[in-house]
């Protein structure tokens, strides 16, 4: 029996696992990096064991050191969450050779299943239907195709190619990527197919031969081959559904499977299946399926038993029950205002109306919450971008959407830019609403893409901005508490204050008067001002009659950032210095780092002659890489970076003189 388990993890998996364990009474044991130490998993374990460094290859990768953190905390089992080590044979064996409980398939499973060459050669013995497969490019004359890393998943390492130009290149950064998250380049290719849907299959195996199938869950809506939105049991014809069960049964007992494990397929438009990977770990979106099923279904519970030996209960061999509707998305620490790339700083604010759980299963139509972060989480560079996940039940998928939607629009998610906006927008569309969705979704769909925030209300946000920041002000004002927040002595001279904002800069002037209400006040840029007066302003709340109609705003101040979320969405600003110091000058055509990374690579050399457009190097950060490119048709000047160096966020990369 397991009493002390070790989770070879971080952030949010590692804190479901705790979650389990503590309604079992199993001790806990965390691991973590430098950059994890005051993470909320690390203070929820009842013992943690730093692993000395940031990266993971210097930390969570590392087999010896997580071994021998198990020996030293007395643990006698270990969980390796999903990613990193998760789907790593040969940490399988190394667990199980050290006497320890895995928590997991057998290593032989996973080493099967993780080549997905060799794997996808297996199930098609077994009568699983497959794609058209390459491992040799040169072989490839029909396109468009997919490049897949061998090893892992998670969409590290995918890149569709839709002509042969493309190909050495996109199968050179696949095993780039795929190397660096998973510590193995190998890659493939398989037909891709358009106006796919991505489904799967939650199946589970015990030691006493059961392999069974506990459901289907939708995961079509992805960028960058990543699930955004995961979906149970999905919108399916029966027969598909009878289909898409028996197949991956199929495959789980082709390789004797046991624990925890999800068989992928692809649902073509003319709706035949194509196996795509099978995962042997617990997936990220676990959440849905517990939460439809009938009954109290944990599947970490599951996990846990079944590796002590135990059979999987007799009422899941058949089809589960299902009740309701379950629809769980990625909310991410993103930029969209710069392509939606990774983004690092300070959680000051994180907090969701309306959650019924953590990590726990639903007993009504509620919200439920599986987070690795809180109010003052550090959002770092070394590892994946995801904050939280969010999950709705409900009675019907439209009901769960709808409640999913609002609890994120109102959300107070402040010092990290996240992909909130789009994920809202995904919720509301009308192709969502009507399951017209594939993989190909956000690729056809831009409008998506648009912030919540109308821009003809950014003005009505600064303006409640900075009547909150001087209401502040006032409160903490030692003598002449009495006069009204931003009044002036000279009332013809109106109140001044800039900000930078999602758009660039603006500027708000006011004037109040000697009762404290609202005199006038416009913003620059911007276009004609509606009528407002002022109702309340405190320091946290500021609320305006517009045009008759009354708005309520919530102001959270993180000097100089000011965030303000209303009822038509949120705004970061950052109050600008009445009289700013000077700053040194960047070069004419310098291209900046947008946050800290590695150099991966630099194609470029000074004194070449580039087009606009032309990749100049490399930058990885945050698992992704992030091409660098040439501004306009120019000549590389200078070049301060080289292959492997570190950099931080403005460092200058390159100076490419235009012609």
């Amino acid at each position: 029996m397991i009493t002390r388990l070790l989770v070879a993890n971080r952030g949010e998996i590692a804190r479901r696992v705790f979650a389990t364990c503590r309604t079992l009474g199993v001790e806990t044991v965390a691991v973590h990096s430098d950059a994890d130490a005051d993470a909320p998993f690390v203070a929820e374990a009842d013992h943690a064991v730093r692993l000395p460094g940031n990266t993971p290859a210097e930390t969570y990768l590392r087999i010896d050191l997580i071994l021998d953190a198990a020996r030293r905390t007395g643990a006698d089992a270990v969980h390796p969450g999903y990613g990193f080590l998760a789907e790593n044979a040969e940490f399988a064996a190394a667990v199980t050779d050290a006497g320890l409980t895995w928590v997991g398939p057998p290593a032989k499973a996973i080493a099967t299943m993780g080549d997905k060459v060799a794997a996808k050669a297996l199930l098609a013995e077994a009568g699983v239907p497959m794609l058209p497969t390459w491992t040799d490019a040169d072989e490839i004359t029909d396109f468009p195709v997919l490049v897949k890393a061998s090893a892992g998943g998670g969409g590290r390492g995918m890149r569709i190619v839709r002509d042969a130009a493309g190909l050495a290149e996109a199968v050179a950064s696949a095993r780039r990527e795929a190397a660096a998250a998973f510590g193995d380049g190998t890659v493939f290719v398989e037909r891709y197919v358009e106006r796919g849907r991505h489904v799967e299959v939650q199946i589970f195996g015990d030691t006493h031969g059961t392999v069974a199938a506990l459901g289907v869950r939708e995961c079509s809506i992805q960028r960058r081959h990543q699930k955004l939105v995961e979906e149970a049991p999905g919108v399916l014809p029966h027969e598909v559904r009878e289909r898409l069960h028996e197949a991956a049964v199929a495959a789980g007992r082709a390789v004797d499977y046991v624990g925890a494990g999800t068989v992928e397929f692809l649902l073509a438009p003319d709706g035949e299946i194509y196996f795509l990977e099978m995962n042997t770990r617990l997936q990220v979106e676990h959440p849905v399926t517990e939460l439809v099923a009938v009954g109290a279904l944990d599947l970490v519970r599951l996990q846990l038993l079944v590796a002590e030996g135990e059979p999987l209960p007799e009422h899941l061999h058949d089809r589960v029950a299902v009740r309701g509707y379950a629809i769980e998305v990625r909310l991410c620490a993103e930029d969209p205002v710069h392509g939606y790339r990774p983004a690092a700083g300070v959680l000051h604010r994180f907090a969701i109306p309306g959650v019924e759980r953590e990590f726990e299963n639903l007993s009504r139509a509620g919200l439920r919450l599986d987070s690795g972060v809180v109010d003052g989480s550090v959002v770092g560079v070394h590892y994946d971008s995801m904050l939280a996940k969010v999950i709705a039940w409900a009675p019907t998928r439209a009901e769960a959407a709808r409640a999913l939607a609002g609890a994120l629009a109102g959300a107070e998610l402040h010092g990290v830019a996240t992909n909130r906006d789009l994920l809202v927008r995904v919720l509301r569309s009308r192709e969502f609403g009507a399951v017209e969705i594939d993989t190909g979704f956000l690729d056809r769909h831009g409008e998506v893409f648009t912030p919540l925030l109308p821009a003809d209300q950014l003005p009505l946000v600064a303006l409640a901005a900075v009547l909150a920041t001087a209401a502040a002000r006032r409160a903490a004002a030692p003598v002449l508490a009495g006069l009204p927040s931003g009044w002036r002595n000279v009332p013809a001279f109106p109140q001044v204050t800039r900000y930078a904002g999602p758009d660039g800069e603006i500027e708000v002037r006011y004037r109040l008067d000697r009762s404290g209400g609202l005199a006038e006040w416009s913003t620059s840029p911007g276009g004609p001002s509606p009528v407002v007066s002022l109702v309340q302003a405190a320091p946290d709340r500021v609320v305006l009659d517009v045009d008759g109609v009354r708005r309520a705003y919530r102001v959270h101040r993180v000097s100089p950032e000011v965030f303000v979320d209303g009822p038509d969405g949120a705004a970061s600003l950052t109050e600008l210095p009445r009289f700013p110091e000077p700053t040194a000058e960047l070069a004419a055509g310098s291209l900046v780092a947008p946050l800290p990374g590695a150099v991966t690579r630099v194609h470029v050399e000074v004194g070449q002659r580039v087009a606009a457009g032309d990749l100049l190097l490399t930058l990885e950060a945050m698992k992704l890489e992030h091409p660098v490119l040439a501004p306009a048709d120019g000549v590389v000047a200078e070049l301060p970076v080289a292959a492997g160096g570190q950099v931080d966020t403005g460092a200058v990369l390159a100076v490419v003189n235009p012609e």
